[in-house]
């Protein structure tokens, strides 16, 4: 089968000062020698050319041409690199030029990347953490991203693979041994019983912090709760410095949940504006009241606001009491967080409070972190195999569990089984990627 050569914009869309344009496939150095009317420059070396439509020879640009023969390249093929004037009508004459090339097409979404894959340049967390660090928005996520995209929990994953592999030899040598020399096969048993016990181990630590990675990649959810006319919306403005909340005097103004992004101090939160919760007869706050009471059981954190002289709700530790318009009354509350979402007064110090939070429960920068829940899922697979394993009294059993406790560390890297989630993966990148 006949790969194509493909091209597309690599930067941001135009107009643009500079704009980079990639070309990866067998045919991506002929498309260079076609619009420049030159041989490329020395592999990974940068050539100011002038870029000319083959067809009529008009000057489409002048550029900066860089190659990078396959294999030793990002996608693992040819690949060149077109750095020209960031305009919409250069970008798209010398695209043109580029597809109208026998060979060469537009990529599709995340083709540059698949290469990668397929060739072996990236694994398929290697991918997902590209994926990620294009997304990221804050710090924390950043940071996870390209630990991911670095490939730490690819190595974690393949050292225990590795490990599995190893205690399954074993466990076969002791079926070798088992009628001839039971003493050795003994011996092996109980190596292959401690080294189980401690795989176990290191599995379980991280699979009871996998909720932390989770955070960092989807956020924090902070809900705003209280009564009708108490300041939530208010409240939500001030925190966000943005108008994103209706207010008005009249109770029920917010009806379904209104979502506000924040970065507090480099991890992402979405803070959460709820119908006030009362009784009514009106079908259409009822509905919103009902949701806003599963949005804060499922949230992170719950800021429920009263007003001074409310009747104050239970508290814990998700629970915090904010008391608004403290402008108005003075009064203090124990254990409470006053502020005025009218003046300002307190906004500084719940938002420095919430970050604080926000650090201390997802603690960024400690690895490793399971970001998504195809990882979740395929390290709690190989943890149920080897406490199969740990169980199993017959070594042909055991043998079976140690073989799908490594096939699911495999998944991580997309060693095996992992075609059904190739296309979702790669259909997230831009063109470009």
């Amino acid at each position: 089968m006949t790969i194509a050569t493909i091209a597309a914009l690599a930067s941001g869309r135009p107009p643009s000062a500079i704009a980079v344009i990639r070309v990866s496939g067998p045919q991506a150095l002929a498309a260079v020698r076609a619009l420049t009317g030159r041989e490329p420059p020395p592999a990974r070396t940068m050539a100011l050319r002038s870029l000319s439509d083959p067809d009529d020879g008009s000057l489409l640009d002048s550029a900066l041409v860089v190659v990078f023969p396959g294999p030793n390249s990002a996608s693992g093929e040819d690949l060149a690199e077109l750095h020209l004037h960031g305009g919409p009508a250069v970008v798209g004459g010398v695209l043109a030029a580029l597809t109208a090339l026998p060979g060469v097409r537009l990529a599709e979404a995340g083709e540059f990347t698949r290469r990668a894959f397929a060739n072996g340049r990236m694994d398929l967390a290697q991918v997902e953490g590209l994926a990620d660090l294009v997304a990221a928005e804050t710090r924390s996520q950043r940071d996870q991203a390209l630990a991911l995209a670095g490939g730490v929990l690819s190595r974690l994953a393949d050292g225990w693979r590795s490990r599995c592999i190893a205690i399954l030899a074993e466990a076969e040598a002791a079926l070798d041994f088992a009628e001839e020399e039971a003493d050795v096969a003994a011996r092996l048993e109980d190596m292959a019983a401690v080294q189980l016990r401690a795989l176990a181990a290191e599995l379980a630590a991280l699979l009871a912090d996998a909720g932390r990675g989770a955070r960092i990649h989807d956020g924090l959810t902070i809900a705003v709760t209280g009564a009708p006319n108490v300041g939530k919306s208010s409240l939500i403005n001030a925190l966000s410095g943005r108008d994103v909340a209706i207010v008005t005097p009249v109770a029920g103004t917010t009806r379904d949940a209104i979502e506000v992004p924040m970065n507090l101090d480099g991890v992402a939160a979405m803070l959460i504006d709820t119908a006030g919760l009362r009784d009514t007869d009106d079908a259409v706050e009822q509905e919103g009241i009902r949701r806003a009471r599963a949005r804060v059981a499922a949230a992170d954190l719950v800021l429920h606001v009263i007003a001074a002289g409310d009747a104050e709700p239970p508290r814990d530790a998700r629970h915090w009491l904010i008391v608004n318009k403290c402008d108005l009354t003075g009064v203090a509350v124990a254990d409470a967080l006053a502020v005025s979402a009218l003046t300002g007064a307190g906004i500084a110090d719940l938002r420095r409070r919430l970050s604080e939070w926000a650090q201390a429960v997802v603690r960024p920068g400690e690895p490793p972190l399971l970001s998504r829940a195809r990882h979740r899922a395929a390290f709690a697979d190989a943890a149920a195999a080897i406490a199969d394993a740990a169980m199993a009294q017959d070594a042909v059993l055991r043998a079976e569990s140690l073989r799908a406790a490594a096939q699911a560390f495999g998944r991580i890297a997309g060693r095996v089984d992992v075609d059904d989630v190739l296309d979702q993966i790669f259909s997230r990148f831009c063109i470009g990627k």
